[in-house]
């Protein structure tokens, strides 16, 4: 099975983690905020060694003077349930012409693999809701090597087709993903502005003490628009066409798609969804270092 993840991106994730603002849980190994007894870091507590415990939580010094086996436990932070969202509408199959093999959905999976190894690498959970116009496709949260493996499998097989999903298709969303845990929403942003639209799901979900976060994927041809000539520009899931002069149209154009990705920003920012952009020219961790990684780590291209 092809890996989604380039060697070179896989080195970086090492040096980032997920963090969660909101996570609640009463037991696991991830990196987040309530506590429970494990094989952790902070020293809480010994008791009585059972059938199945590890060697190395012995505390030898304690059996020399007692002649009774005691484990030392420690503090451990509670698993994080990491919801990837993952956009699979048509606009999602649209890519440049400088890399046609490379389409915003190919970025999405990418992406979401590598948030699915951060949390594979911490003990988290991570599960799968893939959204098109014939409604979700979901995996639910687990974690181990064999999740990762379903996961996989289910991104392999996705493709990108039709509009966004009626209402009550998304009823999994609302049913499926509870209080605490941390969704990343991966798509291209945009939708039809209605009240079942990308940017008005995460809002639901932020309102609904979920943490919510968001990549917006572009095209280096969105970002700089660089035709020349005759064009026929087309809307993937509306059909809709538009014929002009690629020079004539650019200035118009890069205006209102800032003001319309600001709009957005303005959006997420009132609801506290920490949120970023990924041009598909770009480095793939880049989005991922700009969410989880330290504040002043330069950023590679």
């Amino acid at each position: 099975m092809k890996d989604f993840i380039p060697p070179s991106v896989r080195a970086r994730l090492r040096s980032l983690r997920l963090l969660s603002r909101r996570a609640v849980g009463t037991h696991g190994i991830g990196l987040h905020n309530s506590r429970s007894r494990g094989a952790g870091l902070e020293f809480a507590q010994y008791r009585a060694y059972e059938p199945g415990d590890e060697l190395r939580q012995v505390d030898w010094k304690l059996y020399a003077r007692s002649d009774r086996f005691f484990v030392r436990e420690a503090e451990r932070e509670s698993p994080l349930a990491v919801w990837l969202l993952v956009d699979a509408t048509a606009s999602m199959n649209q890519c440049d012409a400088a890399r046609p093999d490379w389409s915003r959905l190919d970025a999405a999976k990418a992406l979401a693999a590598c948030v699915a190894e951060l949390a594979l690498r911490q003990g988290d959970r991570f599960g799968l809701i893939a959204l098109r116009e014939d409604g979700v496709r979901l995996v639910a949260p687990a974690t181990g090597a064999r999740q990762r493996d379903r996961l996989w499998l289910e991104l392999h097989a996705l493709s990108a087709q039709g509009a966004w999903p009626a209402a009550q298709r998304l009823r999994p969303l609302w049913e499926r993903i509870a209080a605490g845990d941390l969704v990343l929403m991966i798509g291209d942003g945009f939708d039809d502005g209605s009240d079942e639209g990308a940017v008005a799901i995460a809002e639901r979900l932020a309102s609904a003490r979920r943490e919510v976060l968001s990549i917006r994927i572009l095209t280096a041809e969105e970002r700089d628009f660089p035709f020349r000539g005759g064009y026929r520009f087309r809307d993937p899931e509306t059909g809709e066409e538009l014929l002009g002069d690629g020079a004539a149209l650019r200035d118009e154009f890069l205006v209102r798609f800032a003001a319309a990705r600001k709009a957005l920003d303005a959006r997420l920012d009132a609801s506290g969804i920490r949120h970023t952009e990924y041009v598909l020219d770009e480095a793939l961790d880049l989005p991922l270092r700009r969410l989880f990684g330290a504040r002043d780590m330069a950023e590679q291209t």
